[in-house]
């Protein structure tokens, strides 16, 4: 199955090979230890973030690629089995963690799509979107770090802002999500309903 193939083969009924992916995504990320309190009750972290960036993604592009939409549900498949502390302090070990995750993401994510049918054309699309091949250049992978950006200042700026304590750093920070995201999702970004506190700091950002 290809990525063009996006039809009602993508469709959400439960026998598309689609669905049934998601549901291989959802389920490995289920098993996350780290749980996030939602109008739901807690609930595991990376299933949260998925959840959120497949639906920012579908908001940004309403025709997404399937490819697209299974990068954005597998961005971060498994993350908590590579922690930071594994990998040396400072800014360079942080580099190399982050390098790495992106292979494992996109690994983790071809095994899962090659159990559930797709074939190694698609997965490797998925695979070049996951590890943000081409930023600026390449449009689905720009929607992807779009979304994300959105994730981030929804669901995670308050929360990083605590732990850091220190606005000059956030300000920074937030200056360089601005610069990742395009026209369009800085738009967005715009009108987003954030907290005092974070909108203070987005405003210092742009200046």
């Amino acid at each position: 199955m290809t990525a063009e193939r996006v039809g009602d083969e993508r469709g959400e009924g439960p026998g598309g090979a689609f669905a049934r992916a998601l549901a291989a995504i959802d389920a490995a990320n289920a098993a996350d230890p780290t749980l996030l309190e939602t109008p739901t009750g807690p609930r595991p972290k990376e299933l949260v973030h998925a959840e959120l960036l497949t639906a920012w993604v579908r908001r940004l592009r309403p025709d997404a690629s399937e490819a697209l939409l299974l990068a954005a549900r597998a961005h971060h498949l498994r993350r908590w089995t590579v922690p930071r502390g594994t990998y040396p302090a400072g800014r360079q070990g942080y580099l190399r963690w982050r390098r790495d995750l992106h292979a494992f993401h996109a690994d983790e994510a071809a095994r899962l799509l090659a159990e559930v049918g797709y074939d190694a054309a698609l997965c490797a699309r998925v695979g070049q979107i996951v590890r943000k091949e081409r930023l600026s250049q390449d449009p689905e992978v720009q929607t992807l770090e779009d979304g994300l950006c959105l994730v981030f200042l929804e669901l995670q700026l308050d929360e990083l802002t605590d732990r850091v304590a220190d606005e000059a750093k956030m300000v920074d920070v937030l200056r360089k999500s601005w610069r990742k995201m395009s026209p369009a999702g800085r738009e967005v970004a715009l009108g987003l309903e954030l907290s005092d506190a974070g909108l203070a700091l987005v405003r210092r950002a742009l200046g």
